[in-house]
């Protein structure tokens, strides 16, 4: 299996397993992409970049996941709450299938209110390191 395919199986898992993030979008609240009959809140996983970081004796990989949380309300407040739960899900002890993730972090969150729908997004950067 693709590192990209193993590692975002394992996110996407940890955070549908996260009760207070659950509680937050639901039990169905994670996507590939933004989905067009369900309303917000929800995460969306919107880009998931890797780079071949290989050591002497190991392939291993640098991951770049961004992850859009959308909030039903014009309330960044709302939206960070969601970033949280998925800083926290995001970090905790990921078992991608056939990958050691070695390294987890949160680089950065970003929030906006979206002119078209009003809806506040929150947008985490979350890197991983995997063998």
């Amino acid at each position: 299996m693709h590192p990209i395919a193993s590692l975002q199986a394992a996110l996407v898992e940890a955070l549908s397993s996260d009760a207070a993030l659950v509680a937050l979008i639901g039990s169905d609240g994670v996507f590939d992409a933004p989905p067009r009959d369900r309303p917000a809140p929800y995460v969306v996983i919107d880009r998931h970049d890797v780079r071949q970081r290989d050591g002497d004796a190991t392939p291993g990989q640098e991951h770049r996941v961004l992850l859009h949380c959308w909030s039903s309300q014009p309330s960044r407040k709302a939206a960070l709450e969601i970033a949280e739960r998925v800083v926290a899900a995001g970090s905790s002890a990921l078992a991608p299938a056939g990958l050691t993730v070695t390294h987890a972090e949160h680089m950065r969150t970003e929030t906006s209110i979206d002119t078209a729908t009003g809806q506040a997004r929150a947008a985490v950067t979350l890197r991983f390191f995997s063998e």
